[in-house]
């Protein structure tokens, strides 16, 4: 599969069969996520790997109420958990670099991006859940408190064929030539 084809045609899955995904998969998204780039190479992502049915159901109780991914969290058979370490990315020392406290998302985000076209490549679905309790998850899966909880991937193979993505704004609406408001235009 082509990478453009990839970006294009990938989108969230919320329907799983009921197919177990394999070690074997979850290590090759595993390792696409290594290979994403980070600030100053810090890597501070960390990803918890559920497997066990009754954690992944606590996991999927920390969602905000009506979250549409909690069904297709329960029918994942994996879900990947990334967390961050705080205070390494987007720092010089121990000063915060930038204007942005936060750099650990961008990182962590690019690598969720890694995981999620690898899986459809392999014929897999994700979709990424942001909206719930962080810190209840935190609880839920010990993770330490200089670590942060992002966002839970259930994994699972679609249940249905993807849908013709929505309509993608065109390049002229946001891209902009030299300063701000004068339009790109090819």
């Amino acid at each position: 599969m082509e990478l453009t084809e990839a970006i294009r045609r990938r989108r969230s899955v919320r329907k799983f069969t009921d197919y177990a995904v394999t070690d074997d998969e979850i290590t090759e998204l595993l390792e696409a996520a290594r290979w994403a780039p980070s600030w100053a190479n810090t890597q501070a992502w960390e990803f918890i790997v559920v497997r066990e049915k009754a954690l992944i159901e606590k996991v999927a109780e920390t969602y905000a109420e009506k979250n549409p991914a909690y069904k297709c969290t329960l029918a994942a058979s994996v879900l990947i958990v990334v967390c961050a370490k705080t205070g390494i990315s987007g720092t010089v020392g121990e000063r915060d670099a930038t204007k942005f406290t936060n750099w650990f998302m961008f990182d962590v985000g690019m690598a969720v991006q890694n995981i999620s076209l690898r899986a459809h490549e392999l014929g897999l679905g994700t979709v990424v859940v942001g909206l719930m309790d962080q810190d209840a998850c935190r609880t839920v899966l010990s993770v330490p408190e200089q670590y942060e909880v992002v966002v839970v991937l259930p994994v699972g193979q679609p249940a249905v064929t993807a849908k013709e993505g929505p309509p993608r704004k065109e390049l002229k609406e946001f891209v902009h030539l030299n300063t701000f408001g004068n339009t790109f235009t090819v």
